[in-house]
């Protein structure tokens, strides 16, 4: 985690602002789930999955993915854990996702005290950082830490499916859809300009080929 950033991630998940579209939302009982458990009034307060240890290992490792920046909050700020926990405990939630992500907590916590003799949440910031990285590159980690990686795979989309699926996300995305357009004004200038192109290109005309 020390050389990857919020918009390198982006990046690799190819993000679109559609929670949908993340391995947490993989049926429609799951969709389901995800709606309800956004449009219900516990799911501000959170869910009941997640044990008191669990919840606040999972406070600590979603701000590793998704960090406070110049351009956003944190996951946590986005009440990303809340979202898990209410997500993963509604009556329609996939049952091996819970104990998917409750065994991948319980082997963050067995591999920090096999290297540290503390559990994650009680390491130091570099002690977590070196775990993270251990497991965060798939083609980087030993095949010892294979449970590890396949893990810390699916919490990282889990996380940007909480994080960008919240107001905090949608903005931090700059998303320009949905909102109505007065007037047309030309591409901006900067695009322009990135692309190596002006305004001049509009007005070349292509002739129709004709079929034979």
């Amino acid at each position: 985690m020390s050389d990857i950033s919020r918009r390198s991630v982006i990046k690799a998940l190819g993000l679109v602002p559609l929670a949908g579209t993340f391995g947490a939302c993989t049926s429609p009982e799951a969709d389901r789930a995800a709606r309800a458990a956004a449009d219900s009034a516990e799911a501000a307060k959170g869910g009941t999955f997640f044990t008191e240890h669990e919840r606040e290992t999972v406070r600590v490792l979603v701000d590793y993915i998704i960090p406070r920046d110049e351009r956003s909050g944190s996951a946590t700020d986005a009440k990303v854990p809340e979202f898990m926990d209410a997500f993963l405990s509604h009556p329609e939630a996939d049952p091996e996702q819970g104990a998917s992500i409750r065994g991948g907590l319980a082997w963050l916590d067995a591999e920090c005290y096999r290297r540290r003799t503390v559990r994650f949440i009680d390491a130091t910031d570099a002690q977590r950082r070196e775990l993270l990285d251990s497991i965060a590159w798939p083609e980087r980690a030993k095949p010892e830490l294979s449970h590890g990686v396949a893990f810390f795979n699916q919490f990282r989309d889990f996380t940007a499916s909480g994080f960008y699926s919240s107001e905090m996300g949608y903005k931090d995305l700059r998303f320009e859809g949905n909102v109505s357009l007065p007037a047309w004004n030309g591409c901006p200038a900067a695009a322009m300009t990135k692309l190596g192109v002006t305004q001049d290109v509009m007005k070349i005309r292509v002739r129709a080929q004709s079929r034979r």
